[in-house]
């Protein structure tokens, strides 16, 4: 028995922009040079691995938007997401952070730019995956701040989980959050600042009082508590601290305790 040897066919090269841009356009015809192993132009192959790759981030934007896509329909939701991957395509491998770009591109959207409270709807979701995502921390006991003197918490830098944002908001987002997803009360229109932390596994959004975000973000960013409180009160004079760390505490959001 006999091999019979063929020359295959002359190797061929694909332009990877060129690829890219094609994949993502369904009106792009498939890129010079990609063949199927037979040596023939690989247009229906492409086209399916196309769909494919549509359906695929498309899916993805349902997913990591569970609001938006029950605000807009899923219908609607998929055509936009469609357009929103031509122009934002992955950056990254991860697939669990794409949609970054959401809130801006909502901004501009000619379907939602009368929907002014989408972006921030978009923006508490983006916050609740990354807090979900976000590196493990223990937190403190409620015990190991509430001992401590006034002088001495003062002086005091709190150090909060990496899960813990703020967001604020003109628009009432956590309680469309919640209308949507947990059967809350029906949202009135009025702003909202926004703590998202996470107990265990489970990543939470509770409400802040006026100038809780002004406090939580001082301390995200290292000022020391006697600091974060005065520029929480300098923006409003009866700031709640105690619903601010309340909310802080019950979010496990403050792992150490460093004296001054």
């Amino acid at each position: 028995m006999t091999l019979e040897l063929t020359t295959p066919p002359q190797e061929m090269t694909v332009n990877q922009t060129s690829f890219r841009n094609a994949l993502l356009d369904p009106e792009t015809p498939a890129p010079d040079g990609l063949v199927t192993p037979e040596g023939t132009h690989a247009e229906k192959r492409f086209g399916v691995y196309r769909n494919n790759v549509a359906h695929s981030l498309s899916s993805a934007l349902v997913d990591g938007f569970p609001v938006l896509t029950k605000l807009l329909g899923e219908e609607f939701f998929r055509q936009m997401a469609l357009v929103y991957l031509r122009i934002h395509p992955p950056a990254s491998q991860l697939i669990m952070h794409y949609g970054a770009a959401m809130p801006t591109f909502l901004v501009g959207f000619p379907g939602t730019v009368h929907l002014k409270y989408l972006p921030d709807v978009a923006r508490l979701e983006l916050a609740l995956r990354r807090a979900y995502h976000a590196g493990d921390a223990e937190a403190i006991a409620p015990a190991d701040l509430t001992q401590l003197d006034q002088a001495t918490l003062m002086d005091t830098r709190l150090v909060l989980a990496p899960a813990v944002e703020t967001l604020t908001s003109e628009f009432p987002v956590l309680s469309i959050w919640e209308f949507n997803m947990q059967d809350g009360p029906k949202p009135t229109m009025q702003a909202e600042e926004i703590l998202i932390s996470r107990r265990g596994y489970d990543p939470v959004a509770q409400r802040l009082p006026v100038g809780g975000a002004i406090f939580v973000n001082a301390l995200i960013k290292g000022h020391a508590f006697g600091t974060a409180l005065g520029l929480a009160t300098s923006e409003v004079a009866d700031f709640d601290l105690t619903a601010t760390l309340s909310a802080l505490i019950a979010g496990h959001g403050i792992i150490k305790i460093e004296k001054g």
